[in-house]
């Protein structure tokens, strides 16, 4: 899971202001930053709802549209792959020429236009248009994201930013778990009221769900709106330094950037394709209805929308990040163990699982902050996502392949494969973290004192002076 000036994704600086002029009405008020979070969080409501479409209805893909598993997982390879690139280009474009708030416009626009396009496809019962759709969404579903995580930055970096990427994590996901419970019954009602071909009924279903890539446009407007507002009061300005965002910037990134960015990949690698999957893997290993099936098959997302903000917390409040993503890799690793090799229960798999991606994404995202300069923030998240989207389109289409050949037990096998490769990777990074400086594990206590001691002397004179003058 970014407008109009470069400043979107460059460091922040406020004037002074005085507490007596400081009303609901203006922007450092936490009533209107609050506001800015709700339409943050909004803004990806509708991309997520609709990611998951085919996952909510795979069989009933499988059926209405005549589908392999192997041609139904091009839904999402299709996504995935062209945002190798434009994820790259769209946080470039963010921070180099559309700025934040035209750049979310856009991104969030393309969405709807992409969800339109993939329900034609199935009017028309036509593959290709199908594709065609899921590519224009995912590219402006990817580059939305990459905004949602600089407007994140620019409002709450220094405050409470591990929270708010839960919060944001919280609300996608509930998109995503409201598309597992009324999807299916959706689908159920068109077909009552509709007596036509099961494609032209997929088709309206598509289409009803569009209308949450509406209500996130919206959010994308208003949002705008609001920090204009906010730039013009708080007098937000360039860095003094004059840094100008160039793509060959790319290679003085630092190897914990590139640790973070293959540990996103090989954990939502085996987040994505296994919710894409899991409806029918589900009714055949452990005979789910369908509906039933979706509910276990949504309860990642569903611990998401109520964890992640509470991890956040406890992350804002504790630090010791590079800890936390450790436990969520090994928490999720033993969650497929349990789905692969027992017929335990399958709720205690999918608690542990949902529990541990809700950390995850509130322990793991922040960091990008922590090791890339704020100019460079868009560009940094478009590669962490683009990378992502190399490992989600590739594993997609292997996963559907194995499925065909071998069945869901050798894609469980797989996912565990993965997870041993994100554990062995966070474990890199925590070594190379405690070699270093140790600043991504760091208590909150101890980020802090650092922090301070990164005031220039002369500063810490006046501070020291205006003290003693007080007293």
């Amino acid at each position: 899971m970014e407008d109009e000036q470069p400043v979107a994704s460059g460091s922040v600086k406020y004037h002074h202001i005085e507490e007596d002029i400081i009303t609901w009405k203006h922007p450092s008020h936490l009533l209107q930053r609050l506001l800015a979070l709700f339409f943050m969080c909004i803004i990806g409501f509708g991309s997520y709802f609709c990611y998951d479409n085919p996952g909510a209805l795979q069989d009933n893909f499988l059926k209405d549209m005549n589908l392999t598993t192997s041609q139904f997982v091009y839904l999402y390879s299709w996504y995935a792959w062209p945002n190798v690139i434009l994820c790259i280009v769209g946080g470039f474009l963010i921070d180099r020429v559309f700025g934040l708030r035209l750049g979310t416009i856009i991104y969030a626009l393309l969405v709807v236009i992409g969800q339109i396009v993939f329900a034609a496809g199935a009017y028309f019962n036509t593959l290709w248009l199908m594709l065609l759709g899921r590519l224009i969404f995912g590219t402006g579903g990817e580059s939305l994201a990459v905004a949602q995580n600089n407007y994140a930055v620019l409002w709450f970096k220094g405050k409470e930013l591990n929270m708010v990427f839960g919060f944001q994590l919280s609300f996608a996901r509930v998109g995503s778990t409201v598309n597992f419970l009324v999807m299916e019954p959706l689908y159920k009602y068109v077909k009552t009221v509709y007596q036509g071909p099961d494609n032209v009924s997929m088709s309206i279903v598509l289409l009803i769900a569009s209308l949450t890539c509406v209500i996130s446009l919206v959010s994308g407007l208003l949002l705008a709106w609001q920090d204009k507002r906010a730039e013009k009061l708080l007098h937000r300005k360039l860095p003094e330094s004059g840094e100008v965002v160039k793509l060959t910037d790319v290679k003085h990134f630092t190897k914990s950037f590139w640790l973070i960015s293959f540990i996103i990949v090989c954990y939502y690698a085996s987040i994505f394709p296994f919710v894409a999957l899991g409806k029918v893997f589900f009714e055949k290993k452990y005979n789910y209805s369908p509906g039933e099936a979706n509910i276990i098959n949504g309860l990642i997302y569903s611990l998401g929308a109520f964890l992640a903000p509470l991890f956040g917390f406890v992350i804002d409040k504790t630090g010791r990040n590079v800890f936390w993503v450790f436990i969520s890799v090994l928490g999720t690793l033993v969650a497929h163990m349990l789905l692969t090799f027992t017929f335990i229960n399958p709720y205690v798999a999918m608690l542990t699982m949902g529990t541990s991606y809700s950390m995850l994404a509130s322990a793991l995202w922040p960091l990008i902050a922590m090791v890339v300069p704020e100019y460079q923030m868009g560009t940094a998240y478009g590669i962490a996502q683009a990378v992502e989207n190399l490992g989600l389109g590739t594993v997609a289409l292997l996963t559907g392949i194995i499925v065909d050949a071998d069945g869901y037990y050798m894609v469980e096998l797989f996912f565990c494969f993965l997870l041993t490769v994100a554990l062995l990777l966070s474990a890199v990074l925590w070594l190379s973290d405690t070699l270093d400086k140790g600043e991504l594990n760091m208590s909150i206590n101890q980020r802090h004192e650092m922090e301070s001691n990164k005031i220039p002397q002369p500063e810490q004179e006046n501070l020291l002076k205006d003290t003693t003058n007080e007293d």
